[in-house]
């Protein structure tokens, strides 16, 4: 019977401990405190900063939402920044994606010092997950953290797995690539111009699909021994408009030995990943 990855059972137990760790960050004085940048009223971001605000407050952290005008001036933007980058009283900052057009050239990676960088963008934290620094100084990027707790905590080996991740996006798919290479996987990572994509993902034990398509991933792309693992990361809206997917998942789940669903699947332990990196940030503050 095909195991389903939801991410309830997993987030329940980590909330609980972040709840335990920031009560007793809060007796030591220091109460974590976030601040997302939103520029304009895109849909999905406005959902996914109102989860992440819920999520933060429900542990005890503080979070606060930056609404920006979509035509906000350029240098306004880099202040605003700037002072929360200098403020000493904030742990953390992320900048919520997509940004309009006129701020998308921007590195977004370079604009959040690193020590607040708890979307794990900084330069610094991800060549820290690119050399394998055990150093909790530094944050891991929050899907690909994410991935990885969930196989954990599922008792999914990872070491000694082939992997395939189709995707390269510096969010999830480079990222991933580094961090599952750090736990000993062998890795392929997959994208628009890789030929043969489906001899790949037959012969390999896990498939991480993040290429934003709704059902791309069908049973064509898997392997006949069902035994395989599938995580979804894609977050689409098929033709009626629900949410779905990378992955067909009704055609695949009785194909496999693990899949996530989409929904309560990866999604929710982003947010998960985002709460333990602010605690982190705000436990590097207190040892200063």
């Amino acid at each position: 019977m095909t195991q389903i990855l939801n991410s309830s059972p997993v987030k329940k137990k980590i909330t609980k401990e972040l709840k335990s760790e920031c009560k007793k960050l809060i007796e030591n004085g220091i109460q974590p405190y976030l601040k997302v940048i939103l520029v304009g009223n895109n849909p999905a971001s406005l959902v996914y900063t109102t989860n992440k605000k819920k999520y933060c407050e429900k542990i005890g952290a503080k979070c606060d939402i930056v609404s920006l005008s979509e035509n906000i001036d350029l240098n306004l933007f880099l202040e605003i920044i700037y002072e929360i980058n200098h403020d000493d009283q904030v742990h953390g900052c992320i900048i919520q994606l997509p940004l309009p057009k006129h701020l998308s050239h921007l590195d977004v990676g370079q604009l959040v010092a690193e020590n607040k960088d708890v979307d794990g963008f900084h330069p610094n934290n991800l060549y820290s997950v690119l050399s394998n620094q055990t150093s909790q100084n530094h944050f891991i990027s929050c899907t690909p953290k994410g991935i990885i707790t969930l196989l954990q905590e599922n008792f999914i080996e990872i070491s000694g797995k082939r992997v395939v991740i189709v995707g390269r996006s510096m969010i999830v798919g480079k990222p991933l690539f580094c961090l599952l290479t750090n736990h000993d996987a062998t890795v392929t990572l997959c994208h628009s111009k890789t030929e043969n994509l489906r001899e790949l993902t037959k012969q390999c034990d896990i498939i991480v699909s993040a290429v934003g398509i709704p059902n791309f991933i069908d049973e064509t792309y898997l392997s006949p021994k069902k035994n395989q693992v599938i995580i979804d990361v894609g977050m689409n809206v098929d033709t009626a408009g629900l949410l779905c997917g990378d992955v067909d998942f009704d055609k695949v789940k009785d194909l496999v030995h693990s899949i996530t669903p989409v929904p309560g699947g990866v999604g929710p332990m982003t947010i998960v990943s985002l709460a333990q990196n602010l605690l982190q940030a705000a436990k590097n503050k207190l040892s200063l």
